[in-house]
């Protein structure tokens, strides 16, 4: 595993450092559907994603869920250890969409390089101001978003991440990505089929228009 592919500032770190990083790692597999953290109660650690698809979410009081981002093949995810900051309470939890493998740098080991390290703690802070800037224009876009242009994207970026027309996905799994009721889903889907946008079958949604539902998310 190349490790300088996930860290930026790795030939700036030095030798008993990277050494460090690269002793402590531990490679876990993860079957699609399984949870890999869950909230701020676990400091699962700082992780490296080697392929695969993880979904980073937060869940209201109520059970309501909405997804934050994804996370690719040589991402990283740093709330999976946000114990490590002291001045950072973030709930997110991190299942598996595909199955996936990951590496994962113990949250201690991480805390006690990055302290000292001067190039590690640069990379974490740009990495998490990163991560709250998507967090936040997550946020504009369910302020002031109709849903429609919302569910639009949605159906756009999964096509694309799936590499096909045709999404294998439930009304239900929808609404929890975009923290809305799968009645509400439903309903604009029902809209988009009879404006020709999509077809609707069993467990399945297929774009039809992808260029007049471009139109629609803008």
């Amino acid at each position: 595993m190349n490790f300088s592919q996930y860290f930026p500032v790795w030939d700036k770190l030095t030798e008993s450092e990277r050494n460090a990083l690269v002793s402590s790692a531990v490679n876990r597999s993860f079957r699609k559907g399984e949870i890999i953290h869950r909230n701020s109660d676990e400091c699962t650690g700082f992780l490296l994603i080697r392929s695969g698809q993880i979904r980073a979410y937060t869940t209201s009081p109520d059970g309501k869920e909405v997804t934050l981002y994804r996370l690719l093949e040589q991402d990283v995810c740093l709330f999976s250890a946000s114990c490590m900051i002291s001045s950072v309470s973030f709930d997110i939890s991190l299942s598996a969409e595909k199955d996936s493998e990951i590496t994962i740098i113990p949250a201690d080991v991480y805390k006690k390089l990055m302290n000292t390290s001067a190039p590690l703690a640069n990379f974490t802070n740009e990495l998490m101001a990163s991560r709250f800037s998507d967090v936040m224009w997550l946020i504009e876009k369910i302020m002031w978003q109709s849903f429609d242009k919302r569910l639009a994207s949605f159906l756009l970026e999964e096509s694309n991440l799936e590499s096909s027309l045709t999404l294998r996905i439930t009304h239900e799994s929808i609404g929890n990505h975009l923290g809305s009721p799968r009645e509400v889903v439903t309903r604009m889907l029902r809209y988009f089929s009879d404006e020709g946008l999509v077809s609707l079958s069993r467990g399945a949604i297929t774009i039809c228009d992808a260029a007049k539902l471009a139109a629609v998310s803008q």
